[in-house]
């Protein structure tokens, strides 16, 4: 085996780009055993693939370049331990980061696709799984803060009450006889969070739809208390209010497709 050889070669025998390799050569982090005195080429011995397996393997597991500077002409296996504890430790919150980005991509994407699909203009009786929510305190309202004053404290309590504030957020009443009386001011606020700790209950439900914004349903509630009364329905349960498509769908307010869903059985 020779003495030297070029960086094509280290790269080709270690299996590290050479435009790694001149970047750790750079911060010096791995530099070349010496350099050509003719053209002040890298050159490296074929032993230090030995010593570049610790940078590659710290890499491979995401520990930072700096960290593992500091860890490489001085290592024993006790800061080894240490070093590697501290990235599990990194990698356990990016892991948790990384399933809430998850369940916020799935759980957005499913009401997008089912606004896109619904006929706006329907009132229909279906069956909703139950799916979990997180539920916020009752709200408090004053005459000139209707809706916005308890939907910002609920956005504020979202660290206490564990809510991630990307998810989406839904209105809830306790009955439908409360929800007729002021539709556009929920009860309570809840998060669509698939970690929440109560639940939307499986059951059949009057769902209809409605473009605008935030609290304001049109016509909507009073064309489900007709189709109750038509179809002898018995509003049953708690009614949920629930943006498919909203700001992150529409820059337009006036886009945005809320479906209500009123829990039923036959009277």
């Amino acid at each position: 085996m020779k003495d030297f050889i070029s960086i094509k070669e280290f790269s080709e025998l270690s299996g590290i780009e050479t435009t790694t390799l001149r970047y750790w050569d750079d911060i010096g982090l791995f530099s070349p055993i010496q350099r050509d005195p003719r053209n002040n080429y890298r050159c490296y011995s074929p032993q230090q693939v030995i010593a570049a397996n610790f940078i590659t393997v710290m890499s491979s597991l995401d520990v930072p370049l700096k960290a593992i500077a500091r860890a490489e002409n001085d290592r024993d296996p006790e800061s080894i331990i240490k070093l590697i504890e501290n990235q599990e430790k990194a990698l356990d919150r990016e892991m948790i980061r990384l399933h809430e980005c998850y369940s916020i991509i799935h759980t957005r994407r499913e009401l997008i696709n089912q606004g896109l699909k619904v006929d706006e203009t329907e009132i229909s009786e279906v069956w909703l799984e139950a799916r979990e929510i997180i539920l916020g305190p009752p709200c408090e309202y004053q005459e000139d803060h209707a809706f916005y004053a308890p939907f910002i404290q609920f956005c504020q309590q979202s660290k206490d009450l564990r809510i991630n504030p990307s998810m989406p957020i839904g209105g809830y009443h306790e009955s439908f006889e409360n929800f007729m009386q002021a539709p556009g001011q929920p009860e309570r606020f809840f998060s669509l969070d698939p970690a929440g700790n109560n639940r939307w209950n499986a059951g059949k439900y009057l769902v209809g739809f409605t473009r605008g914004y935030y609290g304001e349903f049109s016509d909507l509630p009073a064309r489900i208390q007709a189709y109750v009364k038509e179809n002898a329905l018995s509003c049953s349960g708690p009614v949920y209010s629930m943006y498919l498509l909203d700001e992150i769908s529409y820059k337009d307010p006036n886009q945005y497709l809320a479906q209500i869903s009123v829990a039923v059985s036959k009277a």
